[in-house]
């Protein structure tokens, strides 16, 4: 008894250890959640401050607020691209580097700089680089073209999403080649060279070798990146505002004028939520077959 008690008396100091780190995770994680959802019930607006009850007015606004999907469909457009652009070339380069070549380690340290560069910092670079009088880009293409080129890339609507692109590729894909780079090190070099003794192929040898090794990293790599592409923000913002009109406008880009620059709280807080939930079931979907395919 004396034994039992005393396992009692050490699991509850335990507890009491980790109670107050648990509150305070909660709090900040759990309280604005509700905080939102209280406030998307309400009319909180610049011009009144209405916390009276308003039911599902909010969330019937959403269905009907073509701006919102069509934000929505932009940032999918973004997703759908880029990241299987990032995965193929964070892949090659990956492959490319895993022998151990002269300079190795200070080449892989280059390709890295862009992640570590905030992306306002790096949207508003590639804005003066894509500048249509004085910026690189222009000029490199009006030398092969042989004439001046003053090619508008965040004004015109049929470059300015390979402006963004470019932009978002060049900064992310040394994000995805880090971790592949790090997935393909860990590969059993016993089966590869088994592989080659057989004769196997280098397609058949990546397949059924170097894939099933190295995809529960690329699973990881690509819901990070899939998430991080769905609150797409920083570059679009400063390259072209979501611009021109809203024809390049992200969900993250939406709810951030509707809530800090046209003060629609409440409505914003619906906007908020609506998100919130996409990416949960994505999360959890993603999740899901993940473990189902190990």
């Amino acid at each position: 008894m004396a034994a039992t008690a005393g396992r009692s008396g050490d699991r509850g100091f335990r507890y009491s250890l980790v109670a107050p780190s648990i509150v305070i995770l909660l709090l900040i994680g759990v309280f604005p959640l509700v905080y939102l959802l209280v406030v998307s019930f309400q009319g909180i607006t610049m011009m009144e401050t209405d916390t009276s009850f308003h039911g599902l007015l909010n969330y019937r606004l959403l269905f009907s607020d073509a701006r919102l999907w069509q934000s929505l469909l932009h940032t999918i457009v973004f997703t759908v691209v880029a990241l299987p652009i990032e995965l193929g070339l964070g892949l090659a380069m990956a492959q490319l580097f895993i022998d151990r070549l002269p300079g190795r380690q200070v080449f892989v340290a280059l390709l890295v700089l862009p992640v570590v560069v905030s992306p306002i910092v790096a949207g508003a670079t590639w804005s003066l680089m894509f500048d249509n009088r004085f910026g690189p880009v222009n000029e490199i293409i009006g030398w092969i073209a042989g004439k001046e080129m003053p090619l508008l890339w965040t004004v015109k609507p049929d470059l300015v999403y390979v402006a963004i692109l470019v932009a978002e590729i060049w900064q992310w894909t040394p994000f995805m080649f880090l971790l592949l780079l790090a997935a393909l090190s860990r590969v059993d070099r016993s089966q590869l060279e088994a592989a080659q003794i057989d004769g196997a192929g280098y397609w058949r040898t990546f397949f059924r070798i170097v894939l099933p090794a190295i995809w529960p990293v690329m699973a990881v790599a690509i819901l990070i990146r899939g998430l991080d592409l769905f609150r797409l923000f920083d570059i679009v913002w400063a390259l072209t505002k979501g611009g021109p009109g809203t024809m390049t406008e992200t969900i993250s880009i939406f709810t951030y004028v509707k809530g800090f620059q046209q003060f629609e709280t409440s409505y914003t807080a619906a906007v908020a939520l609506l998100i919130i939930v996409l990416l949960s079931v994505l999360v959890l979907t993603a999740l899901r077959r993940v473990s189902l395919s190990r």
